[in-house]
């Protein structure tokens, strides 16, 4: 795991309370104290990931069901019609969509191996961890590092989302969900190793991909979250997800900031959704 920084033991403000999205329950501010820890500079790559397959022909759940879901944007023009997804009409339900056949089964990651998995679960994401000898993130540790050091501002850098009109991150440029003109580079993911890393080392903590945290997700949480080690609430089915991702766009979803925060089904896949793993400090 050479990849890995180690966190030092810290004290933090956690969440927010302007210019985010209330109704995730990203506030109220708190407090919040953590152990040392170690994260992975970077998000999941397909190459790491197909390393782990080849040892342990592990299945993901996406392949187990037969289907996971790719943004409409990103198919061919004939492809064949696909059943969208319920209010949310630019997600389709692909057959064959996988980690290494991200836009359905003609597609592949042959010129993407150095880009995040996607397609994984949660589940899946516990089962890489093992693997490794890892372990997700709990959520405030993924908010602490991803800030880098920089207390109450909205990305890694700053509060500005373009400073110097310069692009930080791969999120949606143009007009959701029909037009992305790619003025940041991407139009889909990008490496993992993409754009200047913050003031921890890490890299693509917003956009690009949803990163899975360890914590069961209730937007009342914050409001009574212990102060040190918080590891999230005890029961709910839900599971974090942090960062943003490259269909982020202020026009339909702000959430590309360190402090905000979503949540989906622990066996839930997307073409958006990868994996940054933390471990113990040894």
């Amino acid at each position: 795991m050479s990849s890995f920084v180690t966190i030092s033991a810290a004290e933090f403000l956690m969440g927010t309370e302007t210019g985010g999205c209330p109704s995730d329950g990203e506030g109220p501010v708190h407090r919040v104290e953590l152990d040392a820890f170690r994260i992975d500079r970077y998000a999941l790559s397909n190459a790491r990931f197909a390393e782990f397959v080849g040892a342990t022909r592990y299945q993901t759940e996406s392949e187990a069901f037969g289907w996971s879901f790719v943004f409409a944007d990103l198919l061919p023009d004939d492809f064949p019609p696909t059943r969208a997804a319920a209010g949310s009409p630019w997600w389709r339900a692909v057959e064959g969509a996988t980690w290494a056949h991200p836009e359905g089964p003609e597609s592949t990651i042959d010129d993407r191996t150095d880009h995040p998995v996607v397609h994984v679960s949660w589940n899946d994401a516990l089962a890489y961890a093992a693997w490794v000898g890892a372990r997700l993130p709990s959520e405030a540790e993924w908010e602490f590092a991803a800030r880098g050091g920089l207390g109450q501002q909205h990305f890694p850098w700053g509060n500005e989302l373009e400073p110097g009109g310069h692009h930080q991150m791969n999120v949606f440029q143009g007009r959701f969900p029909d037009d992305n003109t790619g003025a940041d580079g991407w139009t889909g993911t990008a490496p993992v190793d993409a754009y200047e890393p913050n003031g921890f080392g890490l890299h693509n903590v917003t956009g690009n991909v949803w990163e899975w945290a360890a914590d069961r997700y209730d937007p009342s949480f914050y409001s009574r979250s212990q102060t040190l080690n918080p590891t999230g609430p005890t029961a709910g089915l839900h599971r974090v997800m942090r960062g943003g991702s490259y269909l982020c766009h202020s026009s339909y979803c702000n959430r590309y900031r360190v402090d905000s925060r979503t949540a989906n089904t622990p066996d839930a896949s997307a073409g958006n959704i990868g994996i940054r793993l933390a471990a113990e400090v040894d």
